[in-house]
């Protein structure tokens, strides 16, 4: 077939639309963000709870104190806040919470800027891999969990 002014493809019709596809043209998007973005904090989480003393270790080498006090409450965060933003529910807080713990999180344990060779580029790439995840995370807090999740559970159905 000859190509023509009348001649649409499905290419054609997105490149000119208007709007991106939302989602109630992709529905379940939003599920599988989540699913992603909580992957990284729950399992991070277990990982605590499984090698107590080296995640113990490895904050004592980053200088911190306060580590019987400090682990516990990062482990319980990351798999609290990666269930609430798995399930979506109370989702907004629970991504602004993990949004803010990152924060330290990250400038601690991925100080690229400190680091020569190839440590430098595997902590800078660990650095913008939680800037990347902070993004997903503020997306959550920005336009919600969306569909299917707890906190939009009244509104689905109806």
């Amino acid at each position: 077939m000859a190509y023509s002014s009348t001649t649409t493809s499905v290419f054609s019709r997105v490149a000119r639309s208007p709007a991106v596809p939302t989602t109630y043209a992709i529905p379940w998007a939003p599920l599988a963000g989540r699913i992603l973005l909580a992957t990284i904090f729950m399992l991070s989480g277990l990982t605590k709870f499984t090698d107590w003393n080296g995640t113990a270790d490895y904050m004592a080498a980053h200088g911190l104190a306060l580590i019987p006090f400090l682990l516990p409450i990062a482990a319980l965060v990351e798999i609290a806040g990666g269930l609430a933003i798995l399930i979506g529910a109370r989702s907004r807080a629970a991504a602004l919470l993990l949004f803010l713990y990152l924060i330290p999180t990250t400038l601690i344990f991925h100080n690229f800027w400190g680091h020569t060779g190839a440590e430098y580029v595997d902590q800078m790439q660990h650095f913008l891999k939680n800037l990347a995840i902070m993004g997903g995370l503020a997306l959550i807090v920005g336009l919600g969990p969306g569909f299917p999740s707890v906190d939009n559970s009244q509104t689905c159905c109806k």
